[in-house]
């Protein structure tokens, strides 16, 4: 695997090397992957600008023998939810779902993959035949098939205008939210997927885990600034790999976290992609906050030393005693303490 930029090299066994051991006499999945990052998307950027800057990238990873790229959420355009549009304004809010995938510009990067035998996952707005919008991911396979299709669960921020705020966020306006969490037979392995606020919630990589993911694709776009309150804007960074680490760690899986960072429309968004092995650790990431590919060689293999053994779910969770994740949405604190009589 790649070490992370700028970062020192690791003295002694790379545990994500995975030295044979007990489980692994010799590892057999490998698969090199990319963290396919962008940079910052204007509000009149052309769709088939930006569909040029996903196939440069592409290329590059075709170029440097990469077999699945994975690009950000909402990544063919700006992350229109930071406005507010009631009625008609200059706004064209469908112009930036996509009715078709792949359509007129993106068959482009669907023909190229199929071209080079390189596979990607890809986020964008949804609108349905029938009128329903969701903030979507697809994977799409190395011979240009479509795999999957994940609608995001979590929807964070809020549903009318806020005018107190620097920037809205309103996804909860503009999206529908998903209702599960699917994993595909794809790559050599099982594949899951997550967008940008999922990452959060530990349900999530466990859900996917349950489906047997070894390898969860997550694409995010994430504003540094967090107006509910913005003392935790020092940490985004930390907080953006802490959950991904996490996730990775407990439930044996590698992540992928995909940004379109930089200064978008006057908004900082963070970057920080990276590729995170089962162990926790940051394998590959991103240097600046543009266009950007950070190259992982992984082994799906590498699983199996924590799924079989500190993470053996049939052997060590206990689901009967966690009816409360299912059956509340908010804490139930204990009732407050009675005086002694």
């Amino acid at each position: 695997m790649t070490s992370p930029h700028n970062a020192p090299e690791p003295q002694g066994t790379d545990p994500d090397a995975a030295a044979p051991g007990p489980l692994d006499t010799q590892l057999s999945r490998p698969l090199r992957v990319a963290a396919a990052q962008l940079g910052p998307i204007g509000r009149h950027e052309a769709r088939a600008s930006v569909v040029d800057r996903l196939l440069g990238l592409l290329s590059q990873a075709h170029d440097a023998k990469v077999e699945l790229v994975v690009f950000p959420e909402l990544a063919l355009t700006t992350f229109f939810p930071r406005w507010f549009v009631e009625g008609e304004e200059d706004l064209d809010l469908d112009s930036f779902y996509e009715t078709e995938m792949p359509g007129p510009e993106t068959k482009r990067l669907f023909d190229k993959a199929k071209e080079y035998g390189v596979g990607f996952c890809l986020g964008y707005a949804e609108l349905t035949p029938d009128g329903h919008r969701y903030n979507t991911q697809i994977l799409v396979e190395r011979d240009g098939s479509v795999v999957g299709k994940y609608r995001k669960v979590h929807l964070p921020g809020h549903r009318e205008h806020e005018p107190w705020r620097e920037f809205q966020h309103l996804e909860r306006r503009y999206f529908e939210p998903g209702d599960t969490f699917p994993t595909w037979n794809a790559f050599g392995g099982v594949v899951g997927m997550a967008i940008c606020n999922d990452r959060r919630w530990p349900e999530t990589y466990r859900c996917l885990a349950l489906g047997g993911a070894e390898l969860i694709l997550i694409g995010y776009n994430t504003p540094i600034h967090y107006a509910p309150d913005p003392s935790q804007d020092a940490l985004a960074g930390h907080h953006n790999h802490l959950v991904m680490q996490a996730g990775a760690y407990q439930n044996g899986c590698f992540v992928i976290g995909v940004a379109k960072g930089g200064n978008e429309e006057g908004v900082n968004s963070l970057a920080d992609s990276c590729v995170i092995a089962p162990t926790g650790r940051v394998v590959a990431l991103t240097a600046h906050t543009g266009d950007e590919l950070a190259i992982a060689d992984i082994d799906l293999d590498l699983c199996a030393n924590y799924k079989e053994t500190l993470f053996q779910f049939e052997r060590y969770r206990r689901p009967e005693v966690y009816t409360a994740i299912t059956a509340q949405r908010g804490p139930t604190p204990p009732s407050p303490n009675t005086e002694d009589r």
